[in-house]
C-alpha cells in the first residue's frame, strides 16, 4: 500500500499532468488480436481450428507508452517509424484517436512492426511477428526529427524494443542533455552502454540478467545493479520484477516495492505502463520513491487485464 505521507493530490496531479509535455521515441508497432472458439482439431495437422469470431488492433511498443500517458492526461508526442503500408495507416488512424501528437517517419520499402496473437477461449494460441531491419535513411530522420522537437518537451522516454529505431540512442541522449531534458529508458539492448547518462532506465529481471549475469543472492543482485548504475552514470535503475515487485536503486541505497498485482492475467505491455507512470509523475514532482510507489500500482493494474492495455487516471486514483 501506498504510505499515508506519500499520497497524491490526485486534483492537483491531474491539472499539472494536463501542462506537461512528453516525448516518446522507439519502437512503434501494431499488436493485433484475433479471437475466436476452437472445439476440435484440424484433420491436416495436431492443430486446433479456430474460427475467428472478432478482430481487435492496439498500440503497440513506444506507442502503448504514449497511449498510458494520453490516458493520464499528458500532452504526449510519438516519434518512431512504420512502413507505408495498412498496419503503419491503423497506427497513424489509432494515435489520432487517442490524441497522440504524431511525429512518424515513412518509408515504401519498410515494413511496419506488427505482432498477430491468435486467441481462443481467453488463451493465446500462437503469435505471429511480422518485422524487418529498419533502413538507416529512417534512423536518420528520425535523428533529425528528434533535435527539431526536443525544445518542446519537458521529458523524454526511450522505448527501446531492441528493434532498430534507437539503434543510435546514444545521439538522441546527447541531444537531450544539450538541452537538459531529462531521459528515461526502457531498454531492451543486449549493451546498456548506449543509455549511459540518463536519469533512469527501468529492465526487468530478464533483461537485467542478460547485462550482469546470474546471481545467488539478493545482495550479490543489489551490487550488480549498484554496479551498473554507477558505471552508466545513471541517477536511478528501477528493476522490474514481475510477482517480486520492483526494486529502485539510488546513489544512497535501494527501496523495494512489494507486488501490487490482484491477479496476474496477462503481462503484455506493463513495462509500458511502468514507465509512463513513473515519467508522468516525476514530470511534475523530482521524489523518484512516490514516483516508483505509483509506477507499480500500475503495473499491478494492467496485468489483470487482457492483451496490451493502458492505465487509466481514474484506476490509479481509486487504488485502495
Amino acid at each position: 500500500m501506498v504510505d499515508e505521507q506519500k499520497k497524491i493530490d490526485f486534483t492537483q496531479l491531474k491539472h499539472q499532468l494536463q501542462q506537461k509535455k512528453i516525448l516518446v521515441a522507439g519502437d512503434i508497432m501494431l499488436d493485433r488480436y484475433w479471437f475466436g472458439d476452437t472445439n476440435r482439431i484440424s484433420p491436416e495437422a495436431p492443430v486446433p481450428i479456430i474460427k475467428i469470431n472478432k478482430f481487435d488492433d492496439r498500440l503497440g511498443g513506444a506507442a502503448n507508452v504514449a497511449r498510458n500517458l494520453s490516458h493520464l492526461g499528458v500532452n504526449v508526442g510519438i516519434l518512431g517509424c512504420v512502413g507505408q503500408d495498412e498496419a503503419g495507416l491503423k497506427i497513424q488512424t489509432l494515435l489520432t484517436e487517442e490524441c497522440i501528437n504524431s511525429y512518424l517517419q515513412t518509408d515504401y520499402d519498410y515494413t511496419t512492426i506488427l505482432k498477430l496473437r491468435v486467441l481462443a477461449r481467453q488463451q493465446q494460441m500462437i503469435r505471429l511477428d511480422f518485422e524487418e531491419n529498419i533502413p538507416d535513411s529512417l534512423l536518420e530522420k528520425i535523428e533529425y526529427g528528434f533535435e527539431k522537437l526536443i525544445n518542446q518537451y519537458d521529458l523524454v522516454i526511450l522505448s527501446d524494443y531492441n528493434k532498430g529505431s534507437l539503434k543510435y540512442a546514444d545521439k538522441l541522449i546527447s541531444i537531450a542533455a544539450k538541452h537538459n531534458v531529462p531521459v528515461l529508458v526502457d531498454p531492451k539492448d543486449k549493451s546498456f552502454s548506449k543509455y549511459r547518462g540518463v536519469a533512469v532506465i527501468t529492465p526487468n529481471l530478464k533483461e537485467f540478467r542478460e547485462i550482469a549475469g546470474s546471481w545467488e543472492s539478493e545482495e550479490e543482485l543489489h551490487i550488480k545493479a549498484q554496479n551498473i548504475r554507477e558505471q552508466l552514470n545513471l541517477q536511478y535503475l528501477l528493476l522490474t520484477r514481475s510477482e517480486q515487485g520492483m526494486t529502485l536503486f539510488t546513489a544512497s541505497g535501494y527501496e523495494h516495492f512489494n507486488a501490487q498485482s490482484k491477479e496476474v492475467f496477462d503481462v503484455s505491455g506493463a513495462g509500458d505502463t511502468v514507465i509512463a507512470v513513473l515519467a508522468a509523475i516525476l514530470s511534475v514532482t523530482d521524489d523518484i520513491y512516490l514516483a516508483a510507489e505509483y509506477a507499480n500500482i500500475a503495473g499491478g493494474i494492467v496485468v489483470g487485464k487482457l492483451g496490451t492495455s493502458s492505465i487509466e487516471f481514474d484506476e490509479l486514483q481509486a487504488y485502495k
